[in-house]
Order: C-alpha cells, then sequence, then structure tokens
C-alpha cells in the first residue's frame, strides 16, 4: 500500500455493512470512493464520512451489475491515482420460493450475485497484479457453504464466487496483492429486514465492519464474521445427508 492516506473504493457503498466499514477507514483518513445506486443517500454518507476524517469521500452514481466493470474501475483507480482496497459489497438475497417460480428473476440474481460481481473480481485483479500491491475484500456468505433447501440460489451464486474469490488469491500471492472473502452469518440489516431476528447467531454491521477492517490488513483468503461461523459451516458441510435432509434450515 502507499505511504499516505489508503485510496478505497466501495462497491455497493449504500449498504449497512459496507457504511460501517466505511467509517472504519473514514477515521483512519482513507480516501474512498462510494459506488452505488442511490445517489442521495450516497450523498450522505459521503457528508457524514468527511466529518469522521475522510481525506476524500466522492460519490458515484452507477449500477454495480450493469457491464463495462473494467473500464469503470479503470476510470475510478486513475481518480485516485492507485488502488489498496476494494471492497464489493454488493448484492441480492431474493426469495427463494418466488425464485423457483420465476427463472427470469432467478436469472436476474445470478448474473447481479455472480456474473457481475465475477467481472468486477477479475478487473480488480488485473489492477492488484499491475501494482503488485493492495487487497480485494468481497462479502460472500456462510449460504455458500452448502445448498439448503431455503435459500440454494441465492447459496449457489455465493459458492461460486467464493471459489472465484478463493482461486484470485491464490493467483495474487506471488505478487503481494491479496483477496479476501468475507463469510457473514446472520446480519441485523435492511436486506434481512423481513426475517425475525433473535439469538446470539445475529450479528450487527459494526461486527461484521471490524472483521473487513481486520481482513484488510492481514489474514485470508477466507474469514468468518464472526469467527464462530467457521464452526457451524465446518459441522454443517460433515453432516450425513441422512441427517442433513431432516433438518429444516
Amino acid at each position: 500500500m502507499n505511504g499516505g492516506a489508503r485510496r478505497i473504493i466501495i462497491l455497493g457503498a449504500a449498504s449497512a455493512i459496507a457504511e460501517a466499514a466505511a467509517r472504519i477507514w473514514a477515521a483512519e483518513g482513507a480516501r474512498l470512493i462510494l459506488v452505488g445506486r442511490d445517489e442521495a443517500r450516497l450523498e450522505n454518507i459521503a457528508t457524514d464520512l468527511r466529518m469522521r476524517g475522510a481525506g476524500a469521500a466522492t460519490p458515484r452514481c452507477l449500477d454495480c451489475a450493469a457491464p463495462a466493470a473494467a473500464a469503470r474501475l479503470r476510470d475510478m483507480v486513475d481518480a485516485l491515482g492507485g488502488l489498496d482496497i476494494l471492497l464489493l459489497a454488493y448484492g441480492a438475497l431474493g426469495d427463494q420460493t418466488e425464485l423457483e417460480k420465476d427463472p427470469t428473476a432467478a436469472a436476474e440474481l445470478i448474473r447481479t450475485n455472480f456474473g457481475s460481481a465475477a467481472a468486477w473480481c477479475l478487473a480488480t485483479k488485473a489492477v492488484l497484479e499491475q501494482q503488485s500491491a493492495g487487497t480485494l475484500l468481497v462479502i460472500g456468505s456462510v449460504a455458500g457453504d452448502r445448498g439448503r433447501r431455503s435459500n440454494f440460489i441465492y447459496g449457489a451464486t455465493k459458492g461460486g464466487l467464493a471459489r472465484l474469490v478463493e482461486g484470485i488469491a491464490h493467483s495474487l500471492a506471488p505478487s503481494g496483492a491479496r483477496a479476501v472473502l468475507i463469510k457473514p452469518g446472520f446480519v441485523d440489516t435492511p436486506m434481512t429486514a423481513s426475517i425475525a431476528k433473535k439469538g446470539i447467531l445475529w450479528a450487527k454491521p459494526e461486527q461484521v465492519a471490524s472483521v473487513i477492517a481486520a481482513a484488510a490488513k492481514r489474514g485470508g483468503p477466507v474469514v468468518y464474521a464472526p469467527a464462530f461461523w467457521r464452526i457451524i459451516m465446518l459441522v454443517i458441510r460433515h453432516l450425513p445427508a441422512f441427517i442433513f435432509n431432516r433438518l429444516n434450515i
């Protein structure tokens, strides 16, 4: 990374987790580009981040799922004069029942969560390789660890993204650059507003953001957020099918 303020691009900057991470980096004086579709919300976030100490906070209103990721990324990297961190934090959850009934909606979810995300990841990989430095951070999900009846279409997109990021991390290792997949469990955000939230398994966006900020400095290629999800998913992945198939999860 450069010796001055870190240069950071956040895709999906209006999400609760991304905003919490941006506040951590703003307090460290980072220069940020905030990418998302809600221009007014991005402007409000940018103003808040400047008040918290950000060296710069520039909104970029665009749909991250739209084509031309490589060209758009290059434009933002040029504006920052390089790239220290890219956080990919956008995605859609969808409703499993509705997605199974609507192939068009399912295809759109797959295109957004995997297709477009893969394009940004590959474009970022090229930039980081050229620099021989920097970190790609991608928010995945524990849902990608094993297909479950409750969300296997969403889980499939996150599982595919996980393999991609792990491969990018392996490819980048000789260059000195890094890629890290962050796997949150249940997080209390607007995206999960329709789900009843109770118990110790639910985390706040700020908890996940702390894990992300730490992962930007060290660790990887896969980090669970919070860490106890690594044990939970290890058990779930290795349950025999005759037990797993009885679980309503």
